[in-house]
This record gives structure tokens, sequence and C-alpha cells, in this order.
């Protein structure tokens, strides 16, 4: 072998930098080609396609199965091409690109399509059908073979039936027909004239169920809901309320955060101490509210509580009912009102409570059943009572007693006239019974047909009584003492009183008859008129005991009940 020379070793080391910049170049050529096949993939390569390799589209013959399991078939293109030098992965279709997956069909003006994972990036005049319920349109649709998911892009609608989702960007799972939006959407139920919006929601095609969460705004012809969760079927019309919901009317605003609402029968039945506020300052609260939009009125279970301040009233009860268009209302059971119109607060239980208008446009509450009210200044029992805006005054039907500091007045009926803080005066048309409790065994007493009493500063001023009048009297010695009673019986008696209840007159006329017989000499039978009875057991003392002797009660009003048919016979 020949030893190299040194001309031959100096050509060597100028070939070899020349061989090491071509190698150069050509790699420096190389890698920003390879880049720019990367950048130039379209979305479903990059991101959803996820194959390895895709071969080139080989065309399917007009008898081949189009109901592939999870395939997808290219049905028609006008122009199909491909190039190698950028991907192998997918072909390039335009012009009245069709796709099939089942009885699914898609179509595009253009599209990158992956025949091995039946996968497909779609532009232009996007639009997906199925047979004549589900209609999708989209400027941009990603399909992912492998997941079944379609993503659509800008200008999105999707109508099923009578329901029309409007939105700008919607995953579409098609194995389970459920879509998702994420940045805004209105679902319109073009049946029930409702629309739905909201920022991220929820659409099950095959239930119609659609799930709503941040910013839902519900929007009908009658009213506006407002909430951040709502669950609402598009076959039913009914919204199912999760969270804090305001359902905004001309004619109230109802606030709760849990039950349901029929938008199309336009009825609801609410959960947990909702709430309806009427616009004219009207509420209903209750565990449990029933309201019907299209009746415009609502019922109430569970701690009900039905306030009406324009006329001062207050309701509650375990149950009540309001009806707006009459301005009707009443509670039941462990039911009180209370009235403070005036400047001490009448706190007042019955069976059943209401309040009304009547045809003079006078407001009016009623009481019914076992009746017992409480105020500072007069308490009292019957079996119905009547309070009217209008006069103030209180009537009392039925077994009814009023007390007022130690004094107590009974009759069939009594009316009792209500002037600021305290009572100025009382009727009773039917027969009357007056006691004053002195000490001991010691009472004031008189009865009759009828009578009338007046007051002044909670103080009884004068008495006026009429006919078969009774009375039993113990005059008071300078000493303070009792040492005499007074029996009297007349047709007609008044009693003038001073301050601190001081008798200054007492005038019986046309004829009196009477005894005085010392107290050491009168039996105990002697100390009581026929009539006599002392209700004081009954007597309310404080707001809360007007809820006490129900039982009780239900028994005296039977017993008087009868007391009265044997008078009457």
């Amino acid at each position: 072998m020949r030893k190299p020379s040194t001309k031959d070793n100096a050509r060597h080391k100028t070939r070899f930098p020349v061989l090491c910049l071509l190698a150069l170049c050509i790699v420096t050529m190389a890698v920003p080609h390879a880049w720019s096949q990367q950048r130039q993939q379209p979305r479903a390569a990059r991101e959803g396609a996820r194959a390895k390799h895709v071969n080139r589209i080989t065309p399917q013959i007009p008898s081949a199965n189009r109901y592939q399991k999870d395939k997808v078939f290219l049905e028609n293109s006008d122009k199909l091409s491909a190039d190698e030098n950028v991907s192998t992965d997918y072909q390039v279709l335009k012009g009245n690109v069709r796709f099939r997956k089942g009885d699914m069909y898609m179509f595009c003006d253009s599209a990158y399509f992956y025949d091995k994972t039946s996968s497909l990036d779609a532009f232009g005049n996007v639009r997906m059908t199925q047979g004549d319920t589900l209609f999708v349109y989209a400027d941009i649709l990603h399909y992912y073979g492998e997941d079944q998911v379609a993503q659509l892009r800008r200008n999105v609608r999707l109508e099923n039936r009578n329901t029309t989702l409007l939105t700008d960007s919607l995953d579409y799972e098609i194995s389970s027909n459920v879509g998702y939006y994420f940045n805004h959407g209105t679902i319109v139920d073009n049946k029930n004239n409702t629309e739905l919006s909201s920022r991220y929601g929820r659409y099950e095609l095959d239930t119609k169920q659609a799930e709503f969460s941040t910013d839902v705004h519900l929007i009908n012809d009658q009213y506006e809901m407002n909430t951040n969760l709502l669950h609402y079927n598009t076959a039913t019309h009914i919204a199912t309320i999760l969270e804090e919901t305001y359902i905004v009317s001309d004619s109230n605003t109802i606030v709760t955060d849990n039950g349901w609402y029929n938008t199309s029968a336009d009825d609801a039945t609410l959960y947990n101490r909702s709430q309806i506020n009427a616009k004219d300052g009207k509420t209903l609260v209750g565990d449990t509210v029933y309201y019907n939009r299209m009746r415009n009125y609502g019922e109430a279970r569970g701690n009900v509580v039905l306030t009406d301040p324009n006329n001062q009233v207050i309701l509650d009860g375990d149950y009540g009912y309001h009806d707006d268009n009459s301005h009707y209302s009443y509670v039941t059971k462990r039911a009180r009102a209370r009235e403070f119109s005036q400047k001490d607060t009448i706190y007042l239980h019955a069976d059943t409570l209401c309040t009304l208008v009547n045809s003079d446009s006078v407001r009016i509450l009623r009481a019914f059943n076992n009746v017992r009210f409480y105020r500072n200044d007069i308490q009292g029992i019957c079996d119905s009572l009547q309070l009217s805006e209008a006069d103030t005054i209180i009537n009392m039907y039925r077994h009814a007693v009023v007390w007022s500091d130690n004094r107590q007045i009974n009759g069939e009926e009594i009316n009792v006239h209500l002037n600021d803080s305290s009572a100025d005066w009382a009727t009773l048309p039917n027969f009357g019974f007056m006691a004053e409790h002195l000490g001991e065994t010691y009472y004031d007493q008189l009865s009759g047909k009828k009578m009338k009493a007046y007051f002044e500063k909670k103080e009884l001023r004068q008495l006026d009584v009429d006919g078969n009048v009774l009375a039993i009297m113990f005059p008071q010695e300078k000493d303070s003492t009792y040492n005499k009673m007074v029996n009297a019986e007349s047709s007609y008696m008044q009693i003038m009183l001073k301050p601190k209840q001081e008798v200054d007159r007492i005038s019986m006329w046309p004829e009196v008859s009477g005894k005085i017989t010392p107290l050491y000499l009168a039996k105990k039978a002697d100390l009581f008129l026929p009539s006599f009875k002392w209700y004081e057991e009954y007597r309310p003392h404080t707001p809360d005991e007007i809820f006490d002797k129900t039982e009780e009660m239900r028994a005296l009003m039977l017993e008087q009940e009868g007391n009265r048919r044997h008078r009457n016979r």
C-alpha cells in the first residue's frame, strides 16, 4: 500500500470541513420543514385523532356496511387531496362534504378526515342531523372518533324538536346524547315560550333534562327567574330549584332555595322557608309553599307567617292560604293574629283566623272557635270574633267574656270599641253580666238585658243597664272594710264613677226594690247573683297564654251553650 503523501493529507484536511458544512446545511433545512409540518397539523390531528399512522383514504364501495360501530364514512366530497410532505394522517376534503356515522350525517364546506380513527375537522356551514329530531349547526366541528365527542365552535345552534340551544362552544357526546356548553349558552323552549341562559350548561337529549349553573336567568312572558343552579326539563317544562332563587313578576317576588316550578301550568311547590312578597307589601312564608300564578293564590304549611303591613296585621299558624284576587287570607292550626294598628298590639288566637275585604272595601279580621285575645288593658274569650279596620270595633259572639283590671264582663255578645291604646266603650246587646272582685269572696255584681259601659284612661266611668236589672254591691266603709251587702232590683240603672273607680252616683228607676244585709247575717249563697260565674282561670295574662286552656275552652263553650238553651226555654 502506498503511504499517503503530504499532498494527500492536505487534500483530506480541506475535504472534511466542506463535508461538515454540507451536513449542517441539510439538518438546518430539514428541521424547519418538520416544525412547519407540525404547525400545519389541524386540531384533530394534534389533539384528538391520536393515531400512530393513518394511510391514505381507500374509497368505500356502495355496498359497504354503513352501520359499523363507531365508524365514520365519507359519503361525498367534490375534491379530495393529500400532501404526504405535510402529513400522512389525514386527507383534505373540499366542496359539499358529507359524512355518515350510523344514522347521523355531518355536512360542511371543507374538512380534514382521519379515516383510521374516524375523526375529522370540519369548517364552514357545519351541520349535523339525526333523523327528523336533531339538527346542529356551527362554523367549526372537531369530531374525535375514539371518544365519540363532537366539539362545535362559533355560532352553535342545536335544535331538538321544540327546543333550541344557542352557544359559541358546545361539546356533544354522541354515544350518550349529552351536550355541554361552558362559555354562556341559551336554551329556548319554543312550545312554552321560555328562555333559559347561563354560563355553564348540560343538556340530555334523550331525557330532555337540562342543568344550568352560574348566572342562570329564566325569562317567561309572566316572570323572570334568577339563580346560580337550576335543572329544567323541556318535555315537562318543570324547573327544579336547588339554590337561592328569585322569581320576579309584576305582582310579586318569590324567594326560595329548594323546590320546583311548573313553567307551563305556572305553579310552584317550594320548601325551606320559602317566601312570596306581593307588590302591595303582603308576604307569605312557610316551610312548604304552594303558589299558582294563573289563579294568583298561595298556600303554605309549617310555621306559616302571613304579613299585611298596610293593614298592620300578621297571621301565623301551621297552615295558611292567601288569594290575591279576592284579598282573602286565613290561617289554621295554632293560628294567631297580631294586630298593631293601635299603640298596643292585640294578640289573638282561634282555631281559624282570616282577613278579608268587604263590599265597602273595609279590611276585616275574623276568628272562629275557641277565641282568646290579649292586650295590655283588655283580655277576652269567646266562640267567634270580628275586628273591623274602619271603626276598630271588636265584635265578640257567643259566650263572650272580657276582663279589664279586676273587672269581668260577660254576655252572649260583646262589642268593644278601641280608641288609640285603650277601649273607650263596650256594649252587651243581649244580656250582660258585670262583676268586680273586691277581695276575698266579695264581688260587686250587676246583670241586665242590655248594658253599655264607657271608659276613660282604662277606667270605667259610666255604666247604663236596660231591663231586668239585678245588683249586689258591697259599699266600702271609710276604714276600707266591708260590713254590709246591698241587693237591688229595677228596670233601669245608671252608675257614674270618679277616677280610681270611686262611685259618684247610682240611679235606678222607675221602681226599685231591695234590701241591705249585714255581712255577718248573710249566707254564702246570698253573696252571688244566680248568673254569677268568675272565669279568671280562662283569662290570658300574657301574649303567649292565648294558646293555653284549649280543651278547657271547648268544654266551657259547650257548657255555656247548654245554659243559653236552658234560659231560652
